[in-house]
């Protein structure tokens, strides 16, 4: 079943966002290992000279690249592409809302190639302990490109509840997100990937 298609926050309302493309130096942002308190790899992530492209080498290991500034309810607005290599399947990274700084408490959008496009993480549960949680199952409509085609996806952040929004449409949500604000960031797992429009629409 098809997902019902709707315009993307960014096209709705272009007005009130921030735009959060790191510099060349990468100020303001931080690798994370994943797991916390791993090794972290070779330095893996760089800003093309044009200033408006991210990109992961995907040859430094497994980790989130955090922005640094912590957000509540707001939406996180990214678009992407894998460099896809002959041969190769199995294309794996992340886009993350309300992360610890540690990398401990991780909520995700799962992107991949062609597939994807659910939510997954830890989340801390009413006791205060993390409790694993994914949407894989309930995603109306994955909506993923292959790779080397761009992908618009937004994350939306409201109170307890995360929706995420892929090339259209929203294909799936969590009602029960346990932590009300944290850091939104992107994942490195071993795939070269482009990100730019790196946007976060604080929401009132």
């Amino acid at each position: 079943m098809a997902a019902e298609p709707t315009p993307s926050a960014l096209e709705s309302d272009p007005s009130g966002w921030v735009d959060v493309m790191p510099s060349a130096e990468l100020k303001g942002w931080s690798r994370v290992p994943v797991p916390p308190r791993a090794p972290l790899g070779r330095p893996q992530w760089h800003v093309e000279e044009s200033g408006k492209v991210l990109v992961c080498d995907g040859d430094g290991g497994h980790d989130m690249l955090l922005c640094d500034r912590e957000f509540s309810d707001a939406v996180f607005h990214l678009e992407f592409r894998y460099t896809k290599v002959a041969g190769k399947s199995g294309y794996n990274s992340g886009a993350y809302v309300r992360n610890s700084k540690d990398g401990a408490i991780w909520h995700q959008a799962q992107i991949g190639d062609g597939n994807g496009g659910y939510l997954f993480g830890e989340s801390p549960g009413p006791d205060g302990k993390k409790r694993f949680f994914t949407t894989d199952k309930k995603v109306v409509d994955g909506r993923m490109k292959p790779a080397g085609e761009w992908n618009t996806l937004e994350i939306t952040a409201r109170g307890k509840t995360l929706k995420l929004w892929v090339n259209g449409a929203v294909t799936c949500g969590l009602e029960d997100c346990g932590n009300p604000s944290g850091l939104v960031g992107l994942e490195g797992e071993g795939y070269r990937i482009e990100f730019r429009n790196l946007k976060v629409k604080e929401l009132r």
